[in-house]
């Protein structure tokens, strides 16, 4: 197949939808905690700064909404979707799967979240699902958990939902996805990983219908275990005490988030490459953290 448009728009409708139960779900959190914290949602377009308008491929940029919450529970959590189009520079071409430098034409479609939380008990969060298309097809994502104080229960409850999604699919896809978590969420100049880890996987390729069916499936189910797990992990710690030197640590954890997102992560490189929104992208970085 070479035309996806009917695809990415069903994609991109799962991802506003899985979005919006998302939000709505912590924001039932809040209301449990006390707070009338609500999700702010800002659209923005696409800037399409240094390439020219005559360019077909990027008649249609495309665009997204940035939605933020800060609250009692979550001290800060983002919940993006966007769908892009365009064409890639020559060089950045290069580096993603079939891309093709004389023809770099592309589109995208995802949802990101990354949930920050006031209690260092409760453990962050990172989650994304999209699907791209260049001269081939494909999905990629996965969630991993972040806790400054970690929790065998909690680990092992998190990862027991992607598994179950995992298997559904493919009884090789968990330990596969998984060890590509553990190399990718790594920060190589601390020497430590960033989490408790998850599942990551990409360019999961869709030759024809049949596969973008099987591949589009798996992916709802990666957004639906994360939907029902976490969830019950922030009510299972968000009304414990904790210390100022506990408090502390989550500010030198979230340093160590920090750099992975500034430095090594794939999103945060391919948002700032293809004209996205500079606060949407990121949105990722914590609202507060310290370097001791």
């Amino acid at each position: 197949m070479t035309d996806w448009t009917e695809q990415t728009a069903q994609a991109r409708h799962w991802f506003e939808s899985l979005r919006d139960r998302i939000c709505a779900a912590f924001e039932a959190i809040e209301r449990e905690a006390g707070s009338d914290a609500a999700f702010v949602y800002t659209p923005w377009s696409r800037e399409q700064a240094g390439e020219p308008a005559e360019n077909d491929a990027n008649a249609n940029p495309g665009g997204g909404v940035r939605g933020v919450m800060k609250g009692k529970v979550f001290e800060k959590v983002g919940v993006n979707v966007s769908t892009v189009g365009g064409a890639f520079s020559p060089e950045f071409a290069k580096t993603i799967n079939g891309a093709d430098p004389e023809n770099p034409v592309f589109t995208a479609t995802g949802i990101s979240l990354v949930a920050h939380m006031a209690n260092p008990h409760v453990p962050a969060v990172h989650m994304n699902t999209r699907f791209l298309t260049t001269s081939k097809a494909w999905f990629g994502g996965g969630g991993d958990l972040n806790p400054p104080i970690p929790y065998d229960e909690d680990t092992a409850e998190f990862h027991a939902a992607f598994k179950a999604a995992c298997d559904a699919h493919d009884g090789e896809y968990y330990l596969r996805f998984k060890k590509w978590a553990d190399d990718y969420f790594y920060i190589p100049h601390r020497k430590v990983h960033r989490g408790v880890g998850g599942i990551f996987y990409d360019h999961l390729e869709c030759a024809d219908l049949d596969g973008f069916a099987a591949n589009f499936a798996f992916t709802r189910d990666v957004g639906e275990a994360f939907l029902d797990v976490f969830p019950r992990l922030v009510r299972r710690r968000m009304g414990m005490g904790f210390t100022p030197e506990e408090k502390q640590r989550q500010l030198e954890w979230r340093g160590r988030y920090a750099e992975f997102n500034l430095v090594y992560d794939r999103g945060t490189l391919f948002g700032l490459k293809t004209g996205g929104n500079i606060d949407a992208i990121l949105m990722s970085l914590p609202p507060e953290a310290v370097w001791s």
